[in-house]
């Protein structure tokens, strides 16, 4: 069925069932066009606040969400206006990736409440916001300014889905499975709806028996997708798996080395990264290059190091010349690059000129890219 909406409510993925005009000879979008975000902004840029679309999000791939869809072409008129118009801009992409952790809070919620998963939902929910991140891979960089401490399950869940996807897309794996391991990211942690929420907000230390109670939520987890047929079982077994470790001191079984998926470490890179670098009631969040060091050494054995590093290619690539804020405050610009410690270059402090090892001198690290 064919739907009118507002530009504020499309989703990327969106079908748009009519050509556009806007007092122009030529629609400047045709019928069919698979809608992007860089369309929502040429839509802004016309004046259009409202367009027809199909109800549901890639309709026209019913076979399986994760068959890739041809783009239909621009038309001259709108390449002409993308040429002279800005990128996209990041509220656009912040309002979605909202939107997204609104509409799963209140699955999450249900869940708490006794309502059975829904995999199809989820999927609806979290795929346009996967999707926008991989046509939008710069934006992973400030993914966690987009979250805040009130709903962090939902913030959490969400972004490890995208940054699971995004790290799997970038070791190669094909599209299909990309999306399905970004769905497995967001589903790894609903088992948590499952514990006492005065466990879940506690501030002090947890006693042993709750630690344990809390431990039982990717069993929790698993058993919810168990039987749903639109999760693959390596997924399935991921989500069962996500929380051990390489060494062995994971959980819930204390597998180790070849026992683990890769498609597990993707989500257990994802889900750690993700939880070091956001605001929690009984601690503050600590900047991404602290922790993928911490990752690399102060966890060693128990992460897939090729993982690392591709998380660390993704967010925090370090290249000569490229401008960075350090934990002093100061603005440097990197001049070497240690091949043994690439999260600690050599850097000139712009404006005194003086050089810093940050490979010695351990109490300074990179705050974040500029």
């Amino acid at each position: 069925m064919d739907v009118y909406k507002e530009v504020s409510e499309l989703r990327p993925g969106n079908f748009l069932r009519e050509d556009l005009y806007a007092n122009t000879k030529n629609p400047i979008m045709v019928k069919d066009t698979k809608l992007t975000l860089e369309h929502f902004e040429v839509l802004r840029s016309f004046g259009i606040t409202r367009v027809l679309i199909e109800s549901k999000v890639q309709s026209h791939s019913e076979h399986s969400l994760e068959e890739k869809i041809t783009e239909v072409k621009l038309t001259p008129e709108v390449e002409r206006l993308i040429n002279q118009s800005p990128p996209p801009k990041s509220r656009t992409l912040e309002s979605l990736y909202d939107e997204t952790v609104e509409a799963y809070r209140k699955e999450y919620d249900g869940y708490r409440s006794g309502k059975k998963l829904d995999v199809a939902t989820v999927r609806s929910i979290a795929l346009p916001l996967i999707q926008a991140f991989l046509e939008n891979k710069e934006y992973v960089r400030r993914l966690n300014d987009f979250s805040t401490i009130q709903h962090y399950q939902a913030h959490h869940s969400i972004s490890v889905g995208i940054l699971a996807a995004l790290i799997s897309e970038q070791m190669g794996y094909p599209k299909g499975q990309v999306l399905q391991i970004g769905v497995a990211g967001v589903l790894a942690d609903s088992g948590m709806a499952k514990i006492d929420q005065t466990i879940i907000e506690k501030v002090a230390f947890l006693t042993r028996d709750e630690l344990n109670k809390v431990k039982k939520h990717v069993i929790h987890s698993f058993q919810m997708v168990q039987d749903s047929p639109l999760v693959r079982q390596e997924m399935k077994v991921a989500i069962l798996q996500h929380h051990e470790r390489f060494d062995g001191s994971g959980y819930p079984r204390g597998v180790k080395g070849q026992e683990l998926t890769e498609i597990s470490q993707i989500l257990s890179v994802a889900d750690v990264y993700h939880a070091m670098t956001s605001e929690r009631p009984y601690r503050q969040k600590e900047n991404s290059f602290k922790v993928i060091e911490l990752m690399r050494e102060e966890e060693f054995g128990k992460f897939d190091m090729k993982i690392i590093q591709v998380l660390h290619e993704l967010i925090n690539k370090l290249s000569i010349g490229t401008k960075v804020k350090l934990t002093t405050d100061e603005i440097a610009e990197v001049i070497y690059l240690h091949r043994d410690f690439p999260l600690r270059p050599i850097v000139k402090v712009l404006g005194n000129g003086e050089h810093i090892d940050l490979s010695t001198n351990r109490k300074i690290t990179i705050a974040k890219l500029i």
